[in-house]
This record gives structure tokens, C-alpha cells and sequence, in this order.
């Protein structure tokens, strides 16, 4: 099997009722740190939902009435970029980064990130067998945190996890960023709007390196990977756990970091420099294409989203360029301006003394003075300049009407921000499912972000379909 797949599954395309969720960031348990019990708090077992899932599948089954439900896993439902678990006996060669920072997006290697996660949520995938086995049907699109979906030896190991049978293959498809419901709703993870998660050809995902091959993965991805894997006191569900200013770091240093952490300032640059130099190497990587198949791969998304070729081509105008075509925008976004700003002062500083100091007896304290003055300037440049990343909420109308213009639906479903939204956006009507991820505002987890909500479409007496945005509780259910 190539890296591409073979045919697109068949799933009946009108359906009555469909369930949507996004942003589950399904990972490994880490192990609870003894010493620093604060360390990766949000990713142990006990924030675990798995049971809820599988009570929620139950939910949405009733809420049917018995009839057959589509569930939309609207992307990131799989985190490969936090699985830091490592092969006890690999099959290939494993670098001193990825045993820093996580596995590289490679097959093998995401084959077996996969594999850890199935091992580690048992309970998960017994239940979303038991509910296609029972004759639902399931869609996973592809966010930017489980990208390594692409790859078909995933995409079977998932199958296999499953236990699918012959009868059952076919309510499973994996879609690569869209997916149309019942001729009504667009369904999209989002990260093809957001310029730092932006895959930039999810038609031609892949890369050549030397002797292998890999995916391209945005800058978003690669953050998380190589900095956010390494500050284990920061939750990566919440931006604001992560984007802060310079005074909400000294105060979060110095109240949980400065004794289990005490270097985490070379820990930050460490990651930030990885993460600039591998955002500007994978653009010069060579994409892999065969043009004798773009139309075949085209035909094939299309067929699996329930859409046509042209839907296809015209949803991809739609992308915005990746941010990492702008290197001093991702460098203003990893602190590395500033970080230069300061070593450059720092050396015209040393520069300066050592020449004083040839001709005069003085103290190489005096240096501070300059320093102090260089300071007001370097804190006004710092508070000039905003997170993007944290600005980014959801696509603007223009791009909400074209997408629906181009499907022809009048609802539009996204994922990615974590935020719950239903409203009307022009003519469109937005929802958003926020996040079932362990996201929390607050080392110790007590303070939770987001419920575990899902978007709820049903037919109504109009002959219509009509959606709701509600929040799932075992005991039970409200709408929001």
C-alpha cells in the first residue's frame, strides 16, 4: 500500500441525525512525577474521559430514537505531538531530539504513537467498536495535531483497534480536512484558516528527506513538539497558560517553576531555536507529488467528504499561507527577537567597558547603567508587539459564505479554537463544539476550561435538519 491509501470508503450519505465533537487530544497517561506532582498534571490518567465517551455514545444512540446516528470526530481527536513514550526496542534508528522532544512525524513512528494511544484508552476504543458494530457510522477529519492520519498504516491500525468486520469496514472513513453532512453542513477542523496550523497541501502531505519520507507539519504543531513537550508546568490546551507577558512569566517562574525548573529559560530557547530552524528546513524539503494521480487523489477526498472534484480545488483557495513564509513572524512569536535584542545590548555593553577599561580603573558594574537605560526601550518594543497566535479566533464571513457558496449548505461546523460558538455570520449559520480536551486554567487543574459539549443535528417538522449546540453530562443534559 502506498502512502496515499487505495480507494475511499462508502458510507450512506443522507443521514438524519449526526453527532459532532473535536479537540478530544486523546495521548498517552504520563507518569505521575513523585518529586514535582505539578509536572504534566493535565495529561495523568485521572483527567481520563473515556468513560464519558462511552456513555456519551450511548446518549446520542437514544436521543436517536433508534435510528442510525453519523458521529463527526471533527480533528485532533489524536495528540501525536505530545506522545513522548519512546519504543523499547525500535526497528529504527531513534535521534537525540526525538528522545527530547517526541518522535518525528514518520510512518513507523506514527505507527507506533498510534499504537501507544490505542494501549493507553482501552476503554475508548471498545466503545466506538461497539458503536459502529451496532451499525453507526464514524468520520474522522483531520485536525493539525493528528495530521499523521494520512498515513494508511494509521489509518488500519485504527481499523484494527476497531475489530471491523467486513459488514462494518465501510462506516469508517477518514477525511483529510472536509467533510459534507447530509447535503446541509460543512464540517472542517478549522486549522486551514489559522496561518499557524495551516497544513499547507493536504493533498500532497507528504515530504522527501534524505531516505525518508516525512510530513510537513505547521509551525503550531512544531511549538507544541519542541517547547511546550519540555515546559511540562505549562498546559498546551490553553493559551493562556503559555502566551503571557513578561511580568505573568517572572510571577508563574516563581511560584511553581524556579526549583523544578530552574533552567527553564535555556529550556525555552532550546525549543524555540529548534522549532525556527525545523519550521525553515521542512520548506526546503521536497514535496512529494505525482501529478499521473492528482486527479485520482482529488476524486478520492471528494468521494470520502461526499462532495465533487471542483469542491475540492475551490476549498483549497480558501487556505491562508502558512506563517512560516515570514521568519521574523515566527521569530517575534518565539521570543527570539527579543532574546536578540538583548544579547546584542549585552555585548555593545562588554564591548564598551573593556575599551574603558584600557584607559581607566573602573568597575565593570558601571556596565549596569547603560543597561538600565537600555531597559524602558526594550520593555516599550516588547509591549508593542502581540501574539497572533492567541488573536486567531475563527474564519471571517467572507471566507464562511465563499466555503458555503462553494458546498452549497447554509450551516458551517469548525473545531481548532476550543471556543463553543452558534451564531448567524451573515447568511451562515457557525457552530463550533469547543473541546473534550484536560484543558485547565491553572497548574493544578481545579479550574477547567470548557465542557465536554457536541453538536447535536436533527430533523425538525419544517423537513429540515436543525442543530444545537449542547453540553453532555452523565447524569444530565442542558442546552447551552
Amino acid at each position: 500500500m502506498g502512502l496515499h491509501g487505495d480507494t475511499p470508503d462508502k458510507v450512506n450519505h443522507l443521514v438524519k441525525h449526526t453527532a459532532i465533537i473535536s479537540d478530544l487530544h486523546l495521548c498517552e497517561a504520563e507518569q505521575i512525577n513523585p518529586k514535582f506532582p505539578l509536572w504534566k498534571k493535565f495529561k495523568t490518567r485521572q483527567f481520563f474521559f473515556d468513560e464519558t465517551f462511552q456513555s456519551f455514545l450511548l446518549h446520542i444512540q437514544f436521543k436517536a430514537k433508534g435510528e442510525k446516528v453519523e458521529l463527526i470526530l471533527n480533528g485532533d481527536i489524536f495528540d501525536f505531538d505530545s506522545v513522548m513514550v519512546m519504543p523499547e526496542d525500535p526497528t529504527f534508528r531513534i535521534h537525540w531530539l526525538e528522545r527530547k522532544r517526541g518522535l518525528y512525524p514518520r510512518p513507523e513512528r506514527a505507527h507506533f504513537k498510534i499504537k501507544t494511544i490505542i494501549k493507553h484508552h482501552p476503554v475508548w476504543f471498545e466503545s466506538l467498536s461497539k458503536f459502529i458494530q451496532d451499525g453507526h457510522s464514524v468520520v474522522f477529519i483531520m485536525g493539525n495535531h493528528d495530521l499523521e492520519l494520512h498515513y494508511p498504516v494509521v489509518q488500519n491500525e485504527i481499523r484494527h483497534a476497531l475489530q471491523l468486520s467486513d459488514s462494518t469496514q465501510e462506516l469508517v472513513r477518514f477525511c483529510e480536512w472536509f467533510y459534507i453532512s447530509n447535503q446541509d453542513t460543512l464540517i472542517e477542523h478549522g486549522n486551514q484558516y489559522d496561518p499557524y496550523c495551516v497544513c499547507e497541501d493536504p493533498i500532497n502531505p507528504f515530504s522527501q528527506g534524505y531516505n525518508y519520507s516525512t510530513l510537513k507539519l505547521p509551525f503550531g504543531n512544531l511549538a507544541c513538539r519542541y517547547i511546550l513537550n519540555g515546559m511540562g508546568f505549562f498546559n498546551p490546551h490553553v493559551d493562556s497558560n503559555y502566551i503571557m507577558s513578561l511580568g505573568q512569566y517572572i510571577k508563574f517562574f516563581v511560584k511553581y517553576i524556579w526549583r523544578a525548573q530552574p533552567l527553564l529559560v535555556w529550556d525555552w530557547f532550546f525549543g524555540s531555536v529548534v522549532t525556527l530552524i525545523v519550521s525553515l528546513s521542512d520548506r526546503l524539503l521536497r514535496p512529494i507529488r505525482d501529478p499521473l494521480r492528482l486527479e485520482d487523489k482529488v476524486n478520492q477526498i471528494a468521494q470520502k467528504a461526499n462532495a465533487d472534484a471542483r469542491m475540492v480545488r475551490e476549498l483549497r483557495e480558501l487556505f491562508v499561507p502558512s506563517a512560516t513564509s515570514n521568519p521574523f513572524l515566527i521569530a517575534q512569536e518565539l521570543w527570539l527577537d527579543r532574546a536578540f535584542f538583548v544579547l546584542i545590548a549585552f555585548l555593545i555593553v562588554l564591548e564598551i567597558m573593556l575599551m574603558v577599561k584600557q584607559f581607566f580603573d573602573v568597575s565593570i558594574f558601571w556596565g549596569l547603567i547603560p543597561i538600565a537605560l537600555f531597559l524602558p526601550f526594550f520593555l516599550f518594543y516588547s509591549k508593542s508587539i502581540t501574539s497572533l497566535v492567541s488573536n486567531y479566533k475563527e474564519p471571517d464571513e467572507k471566507n464562511l459564505s465563499t466555503a458555503a457558496a462553494i458546498t452549497r449548505v447554509h450551516r458551517i461546523v469548525f473545531g481548532h479554537t476550543h471556543v463553543v460558538r452558534h451564531e448567524m455570520i451573515g447568511a451562515v449559520e457557525h457552530l463550533n463544539s469547543g473541546c473534550w480536551s484536560p484543558a485547565f486554567s491553572d497548574v493544578e487543574c481545579t479550574k477547567a476550561v470548557g465542557q465536554k459539549n457536541f453538536i447535536w443535528i436533527e430533523p425538525c417538522a419544517e423537513g429540515n435538519r436543525r442543530s444545537q449546540v449542547l453540553v453532555f453530562d452523565p447524569n444530565a443534559m442542558q442546552k447551552i
